[in-house]
């Protein structure tokens, strides 16, 4: 049984008869039950991995010389990830036909909780922000503040705070004119408003871990809560109050993280990411939930905290060595989640909530260099899974996420291995799964290596369809249909073009290079040809080697099977350029392509934000030096 929480406050009284909803996972008990279900994901997923193990040995081996075995090798590897992935899927399918049965006490109270204030408890909303959009920034604030006040109260339950880390004095500069909008905004929309603060750090230690520690130290003290937010993220006020009422019963739960959904960007590219994931990440998230119970991850934003155990026990170590595996821990979030675990806390997921999005990068360029700073992230967490205390679902969590990194690497040496041993054979062998084979071996090898494959698309594709609520979230059968079938071919597209990316940071990663974490770029950006060809010069190599090698192979069957990795990497820059277009985005939406509930059902926040988007932009101040003027007071303070 974990630990009792070591700063944990009594249960007010008039809330005591909702304590069922902190759960006990107690040996014999519920903690019996946790581990079945974590045996029901990992062992299905070991027995798939050996099988497919077994039948490519038996149809391909014993391996004769060091690149057949180095593609046998490398081919039970990526498929053992892929059977990981797979029942994943599975899992998550049979979850949610077993109904309430397979959720926690807590999402189930989630469902019926008020979304009204109750008066115990203080919250601070904070978005922590650097060198970026003030505009769009407070934008997203003012949206957040007027559905608060929509849903009832004085507004004195939630106040939003800006936590700013610009260093750029002109930057600075818009967002205390912003600041200084919203609050005269605030004094004339009447009561209900909650109030806003604003400040700026004299120096930005830490990032962004750095910025939410510094608020907890300095204002932890005038709050119970905190909501943490990104600079695009969007949260209803009847979400913030229903997770606010959870924590208020729920007096073990330290951390409850929400899924926000990407929504509100109108580029080819960053439709086809937000159908893809509407359709494909339900299941997987719940069979994240039904597996990992109290033993959770924390995603960094959208997420609420309970301030005294945050500030007592997630403060980040400093990692021995130098960067980029050593020094500040970059990807902070799941690390803090872990330290909270360690003391007791339970760490939960509600993975259907609803009423929270965020945004994502409009384009493949801007996608492919985020990718490279969570890959430097996710390595260092090499040197964290062994710090003591942690619980074995903490350190699976880290664990997962290098792996989700690592299998990249393996995944090009094996296509690059299988390639050149087919040329060298005539035969496609495992680079084919053996659907080329003949004998009842190769055939079962083929048909169990194309079910893993294709398992997690189909599925989710399934689970959608069974639904007539799901299908018109969609836009409806048709719609959902050739949108899917349209995500495929790009997806074929850009997979070997982010996989050679990404194989790419993670051995730059382990080479020393460190990666610059600058502001993202939010905006439907399009990409110019000229700066598509230059971040992506080791894409057109890569394409025209492999061409090269499927010419002097001459093998029919083998360029057949290779084209159409040759023809993504070839095309990359034009995928980028393509792709980010908003007017091909715009033009599929109006034909009913990529169509999400974020469109055929549109939450007025959503709705709200649009609007403001499309209004006319506010004058901004003169840029001035970058002094560093830091604190602004809200008139309540001053």
């Amino acid at each position: 049984m974990p630990a009792e929480p070591s700063s944990a406050k009594p249960l007010p009284a008039e809330l005591s008869a909702e304590a069922p909803c902190a759960e006990s996972w107690q040996p014999g008990g519920r903690g019996a039950s946790l581990r079945w279900r974590r045996l029901a994901l990992a062992l299905p997923s070991l027995a798939t991995a050996l099988a497919i193990a077994l039948l490519a040995v038996e149809a391909y081996g014993p391996a004769t010389g060091w690149l057949a075995g180095s593609v046998l090798a490398l081919f039970c590897l990526v498929m053992a990830w892929q059977s990981f992935v797979a029942w994943q899927y599975v899992y998550g399918l049979a979850a949610a036909l077993l109904g309430d049965r397979a959720k926690s006490a807590l999402e189930r109270r989630s469902e019926t909780v008020p979304a009204r204030a109750s008066g115990v408890s203080r919250t601070a909303a904070v978005v922590a922000i650097h060198a970026e959009d003030a505009v769009a920034v407070f934008a997203g604030l003012r949206v957040m503040a007027r559905s608060l006040a929509r849903e009832g109260g004085d507004g004195s339950d939630i106040d939003i705070f800006v936590l700013s880390d610009t260093r750029d004095g002109a930057i600075a500069a818009v967002e205390e004119h912003e600041f200084a909008r919203i609050e005269a905004w605030r004094r004339a929309a009447g009561p209900g408003i909650p109030r806003f603060r604003y400040r700026r750090r004299r120096e930005n230690l830490g990032r962004k871990a750095g910025n939410i520690a510094e608020f907890c130290e300095t204002y932890g003290a005038e709050y119970d809560h905190m909501i943490v937010l990104d600079a695009d993220s969007l949260m209803t006020g009847a979400a913030m109050r229903r997770l606010v009422r959870l924590m208020e019963e729920s007096p073990r739960v330290g951390l409850i993280q929400t899924v926000s959904y990407a929504a509100g960007r109108d580029t080819l590219f960053a439709r086809v990411q937000q159908f893809a994931v509407r359709l494909y990440a339900p299941l997987a998230l719940r069979c994240l939930e039904t597996w990992q119970g109290p033993d959770g991850s924390y995603w960094g934003h959208n997420a609420i905290l309970r301030i005294e155990a945050f500030a007592d026990n997630a403060r980040l170590p400093v990692l021995p060595g130098r960067a980029p595996l050593g020094g500040e821990i970059l990807c902070h979030d799941i690390v803090e989640g872990a330290l909270l675990r360690r003391a007791g806390w339970e760490v939960r997921l509600l993975p259907e909530m609803g009423g929270t999005w965020e945004e994502m990068p409009t384009n493949l360029v801007d996608l492919l260099g985020r990718e490279r700073r969570w890959c430097q992230g996710n390595m260092q967490h090499l040197r964290v899974v062994p710090m003591p205390g942690l619980h074995a679902a903490s350190r699976w969590h880290l664990i997962v996420g290098i792996l989700s990194y690592c299998v990249l690497p393996l995944w090009i040496a094996f296509l690059a291995a299988g390639t050149l041993l087919a040329a060298r054979s005539g035969d496609l062998g495992l680079l084919a799964y053996g659907l080329t084979g003949s004998g009842a071996a190769a055939h079962a090898l083929a048909a169990l290596t194309v079910a893993v494959l294709a398992l997690p698309k189909l599925l989710s594709l399934g689970h959608a369809l069974a639904s007539p609520e799901r299908r018109a979230a969609f836009g409806g059968t048709a719609s959902l249909l050739k949108s899917a079938a349209l995500e495929q071919v790009i997806w074929v597209l850009l997979w070997p073009v982010m996989t050679l990316f990404s194989s790419g940071a993670v051995l730059s990663t382990f080479i020393g290079r460190v990666v610059r974490w600058d502001a993202q770029v939010r905006d439907d950006r399009r990409v110019p040809w000229a700066e598509a060809c230059r971040l992506q010069a080791d894409a057109l190599v890569a394409g025209a080697l492999l061409a090269a090698i499927l010419l002097y192979a001459g093998n029919l069957w083998l360029a057949l099977w290779m084209a159409p990795v040759a023809f993504a990497l070839l095309t990359s820059p034009a995928q980028s350029v393509l792709t980010s277009r908003v007017d091909l985005g715009r033009r599929a939406r109006d034909r009913g392509l990529f169509l999400t509930a974020d469109d055929t059902a549109q939450a007025a926040e959503l709705a709200d934000l649009a609007q403001s988007r499309n209004a006319p932009a506010p004058a901004r101040p003169a840029p001035r030096g970058a002094e560093p003027a830091v604190w602004l007071a809200t008139a309540d303070e001053a």
